[in-house]
């Protein structure tokens, strides 16, 4: 059985290939959809080379990407050109991440601080003997 052509094969970057950046941040998995990838570069969340530009405007390898993804501020600089979709393992291939590292995580279980919220079972005694002493 032959394998099919394409398959495994690393990506090689084409002279002659043209991508629009909606295309490419879509696949590069940057944005989930092309029309997400499209309304972000219309809102001025992308910017090309520090340029806002327009979802139509071609890429070319070397470009300089920033973008406000869903998954925070990235900044990218573009190795290889894809129109379509790519695997997460491919769609790395296509760029070079410069992005800033993550904020740190907030703690999850926030400590009660003290009055607020309903009172405990020391708050409850403690107003039982003041009613007592004033009543």
């Amino acid at each position: 059985m032959a394998a099919r052509p394409g398959v495994g094969e690393p990506i090689v970057a084409d002279p002659d290939l043209t991508v629009r950046l909606d295309q490419w941040l879509c696949a590069a998995r940057i944005y989930p959809s092309r029309s997400l990838a499209a309304r972000a570069c219309a809102g001025g969340l992308v910017k090309l080379n520090d340029v806002a530009v327009r979802p139509s405007h071609v890429l070319r390898i070397g470009d300089r990407v920033t973008a406000q993804a869903p998954r925070g501020p990235c900044v990218l600089v573009v190795k290889d050109l894809e129109p379509k979709r790519q695997s997460p393992s491919r769609a790395r291939d296509l760029y070079e991440d410069h992005s800033p590292p993550p904020p740190p995580r907030e703690e999850r279980v926030a400590l009660r601080t003290r009055g607020a919220g309903r009172p405990t079972k020391a708050d409850r005694r403690a107003t039982d003997r003041l009613r007592r002493l004033l009543g």
